[in-house]
């Protein structure tokens, strides 16, 4: 068909995956969600993406991959709550799923009836792991990328991912080379690294070098000694992440990754359209996500994390996974599973991605309707980096300590002294501006319990500054401190001028759009330093100076 029309199938594919990403945004749904339906249309009407598709979502998930390394500090991956969770998870779902579904087989029900105890394992350990793709993308998308419950979530999928890469060795029969060994050396390349950065700029030499670094030293190096490429991709950035500039290589990076993307969304629906059985097997499976989000909060709340990062990080894990397909790919080359299988799975990974993303997309507002009865299951001693924000003595709260957050800091803290706090997710930030002598502390603008908290005790602010990056994340903490009765002044900042109008509703005192209000300052000061010159003055010397006498 597409032939016929002198139109390649990939044009068509990025067409139709643009129309359908937009009316579900017009629908207050994650584009994501679009792209997916997307691929089953086409695929429904047998329009081929050729092998450009592929090549984009691999690319896709390599700069993903590699962005997060450039913000995750590897020592955060060493804690009790994330090797704890993501090992027992992964155990105890193996043990239990594998049981229910042989049961399931033997009553004779679906496509599970004849499974072989083995087979039965090989799909629940498939089925474990949960999707790092789809909770980095809702992360980023609300600003939480910095927060406690997105970096256990990480931590733990990070956990699942070298998991499967240990089984797709020793499944696939494929032994690392001897040379493996040597990628330790790349941890000896920083030095190098770091001194191109310094030397870059900021122009498109920047994410050309993020490029470079992915493809070059994380995926052809990985690939060379008979290691994972997307593992090459998430180490690479991680060996970066000290550098100063690591987020702005990562942010030159964002619209490429968002684009490649949606190849990997796309491509999920060319896996096949399902057949009547295919599909009731697939619906079943989905409903065993409700024990996979509940064993992962009650795990989480086990190793002392407060409800709501447990809730929040759950929420984000509660999906299946790309790498499950991967897994099932290399257990059907290797007669572990049967072919009809592949279908089953990849419709139950895209249908756990739709049912998800709009639920990801409310999960604040769904923990501050059932935030009581879930905080009953919290344990007394909290973990000390999920302890809830107190803002003591201070009237004055920044939230968000990014460059914008310390600029409005700097020009304050003369006049304000002790009663100017600053307010930032990121732990390592925090460190370090504290280590300057910055009354700043860890803590979550969008954290509903804070807020509720402060309502309800003695608390001093009388001034709120929202400084976050993330417009989602500006929004709904402002929709959560008016909503808990706060009266005090609330200015926020916004990056477009539709922002502007869309903070002033949600209850803003005063909202500020940034780059235009930068560029009517920067003129306005421009003006004063001409006028102090007194240029016409000059002007007029200078023309009798040339005019002929």
């Amino acid at each position: 068909m597409t032939d016929d029309l002198g139109i390649d199938g990939l044009t068509i594919s990025l067409a139709v995956a643009y129309m359908l990403g937009m009316a579900a945004r017009l629908v207050s749904m994650p584009p994501m969600v679009g792209f997916l339906i997307a691929g089953f249309v086409l695929n429904g009407f047998d329009v081929s993406p050729g092998p450009g598709l592929e090549r984009i979502a691999e690319l896709g998930v390599l700069l993903l991959l590699f962005t997060i390394g450039l913000k995750l500090n590897p020592l955060a991956l060493l804690r009790a709550p994330i090797i704890g969770s993501a090992s027992i998870h992964m155990a105890a779902w193996v043990l239990v799923i594998g049981s229910l579904v042989w049961v399931t087989g033997l009553i004779g029900f679906g496509q599970f009836a004849g499974l072989s105890p083995a087979e039965c394992a090989v799909l629940a350990f498939a089925l474990s792991f949960s999707s790092t793709v789809f909770a980095v993308k809702v992360f980023d998308e609300k600003g939480e990328l910095g927060s406690v419950h997105s970096r256990m979530a990480i931590g733990i999928l990070i956990f699942q991912d070298v998991a499967a890469a240990v089984f797709l060795t020793a499944a696939g029969g494929k032994v690392p080379s001897i040379w493996a060994l040597g990628l330790v050396g790349l941890y000896f390349l920083r030095p190098i690294l770091f001194r191109m950065l310094d030397r870059l700029g900021h122009g498109e030499m920047l994410p050309l070098f993020g490029f470079f670094s992915m493809i070059v030293l994380g995926v052809a190096s990985f690939k060379l000694v008979g290691m994972k490429p997307e593992l090459g991709a998430l180490i690479v950035g991680m060996l970066m992440v000290d550098h100063p500039r690591a987020g702005e290589v990562a942010d030159s990076l964002f619209s490429f990754k968002e684009v490649f993307l949606i190849g990997f969304f796309l491509q999920i629906g060319f896996e096949g359209l399902p057949s009547p059985e295919v599909m009731l097997t697939a619906v079943s499976l989905l409903g065993l996500l409700v024990l996979k989000g509940v064993a992962f909060f009650f795990l989480l709340v086990m190793f002392h994390l407060r409800a709501r990062t447990a809730f929040l990080g759950a929420l984000g894990l509660t999906t299946y996974s790309e790498f499950g397909l991967i897994v099932g790919l290399v257990a059907v080359k290797d007669g572990l599973m049967g072919q009809d299988w592949l279908l089953v799975m990849a419709l139950t990974v895209a249908l756990s991605f739709l049912v998800l993303s709009p639920i990801n997309a409310h999960g604040h507002a769904l923990y501050a309707r059932f935030s009581r009865p879930l905080r009953r299951f919290e344990y007394r001693r909290i973990d000390r980096d999920d302890e809830q924000l107190r803002t003591g003595r201070a009237t004055i709260l920044i939230f968000g300590m990014g460059r914008l957050g310390q600029s409005i800091y700097r020009r304050m803290h003369d006049r304000h002294g002790a009663s100017l706090m600053g307010i930032e997710t990121d732990p390592d930030k925090v460190a370090a501006l504290r280590a300057d002598g910055w009354n700043v502390v860890h803590g979550d603008a969008t954290d509903s319990d804070f807020w509720h908290r402060a309502s309800r005790t003695s608390s001093r602010a009388r001034a709120i500054l929202l400084a976050m990056p993330e417009h989602h994340a500006n929004m709904y903490a402002l929709e959560q401190i008016r909503a808990q009765g706060f009266t005090g002044y609330i200015a926020a900042i916004a990056r477009y001028p539709d922002e502007v109008a869309l903070l002033e509703g949600a209850g803003a005192s005063f909202a500020l759009d940034l780059f235009g209000e930068a560029g009517a300052g920067f003129a306005e000061d421009v003006e004063d330093r001409l006028a102090s010159l007194d240029l016409d003055t000059d002007l007029v010397a200078e023309d009798q100076a040339t005019s002929p006498s």
